[in-house]
């Protein structure tokens, strides 16, 4: 009868202590599916960011205006693909005129113009939207021209 006792007991032990490393073990992996996740949608979403990298160009008058652009952001209209060039611009002056970006493909070649009027205050900055026609699909490579 002592020894069923022990048995009973070693076993029991036992299947808490595996119980136990299982658990350990299931949550380490769920630790590392999760980290290797984060690591892969961080580098998809750096990797589209990369692919997306135009030269932009300030006009030499824009830049005696103060006028500079941090962070451009190319998004998509209800009714178009990729025509909505948001610009994060700071005003190094006070400013209020008309401006024009242009794209500009890898070759040199223009294929879509956006006007708007901007304005903004010294020490100011903001993103301004500029919307190209429908047609103008801003490629993922070229240049930007402010003008």
């Amino acid at each position: 009868m002592k020894y069923s006792f022990i048995i009973l007991m070693l076993a029991f032990l036992s299947c808490n202590w595996a119980k136990q490393k299982t658990k350990e073990t299931v949550n380490k992996a769920g630790e590392v599916a999760a980290k290797t996740g984060s690591e892969f949608v961080d580098g998809v979403s750096k990797g589209i960011e990369k692919t997306f990298q135009h030269e932009v160009v300030i006009s030499d008058q824009l830049k005696k205006h103060g006028i500079q652009t941090g962070k451009i952001i190319i998004r998509s209209t209800d009714s178009a693909t990729d025509n909505l060039l948001s610009a994060y611009i700071i005003f190094d002056n006070d400013f209020d005129q008309n401006i024009t970006i242009k794209v500009i493909n890898d070759e040199g070649q223009e294929y879509g113009r956006a006007t708007q009027n901007l304005q903004g205050k010294k020490g100011e900055a903001k993103y301004v939207d500029f919307l190209f026609d429908k047609r103008t699909n801003i490629e993922s490579r070229g240049k930007l021209l402010f003008e």
